[in-house]
């Protein structure tokens, strides 16, 4: 439980205590505006709270994933599928069949190879 007493953290509990006070100060003055006969401020008297209600689920949820993080980093996902074993096999095969797709691909395979020739 040290890790919530950090700088970082300490602030981050003052902002939620803050905002979640502003917040319901801010619904009770729209109720003592729609009291005195101001019918725009109703809206605001349930959407102020609603908004502080939003400060302390997300709060909470900052605490969980906190809780939850074991500080072993994730293992990133590749950008880009991994091709199928029998991929290379099967191009092979198709280009026994066919003489125009063997020099096709190998055309490709140049261009691929010589970025600066791709103009």
């Amino acid at each position: 439980m040290r890790r919530f007493l950090t700088p970082g953290w300490l602030g981050l509990h003052a902002l939620a205590v803050a905002l979640c006070s502003a917040f319901l100060v801010f619904g009770w003055w729209q109720l003592s505006r729609a009291q005195e006969g101001n019918d725009r401020s109703w809206a605001y008297v349930f959407e102020w709270p609603i908004f502080a209600v939003f400060v302390i689920v997300m709060w909470v949820k900052m605490i969980r994933d906190e809780l939850n993080d074991d500080g072993v980093p994730k293992p990133k996902l590749p950008l880009e599928p991994a091709e199928p074993p029998a991929k290379d096999a099967i191009i092979k095969l198709h280009e026994e069949d066919d003489e125009d797709l063997a020099a096709y691909n190998r055309y490709l395979a140049r261009l691929n190879a010589e970025p600066h020739r791709r103009d």
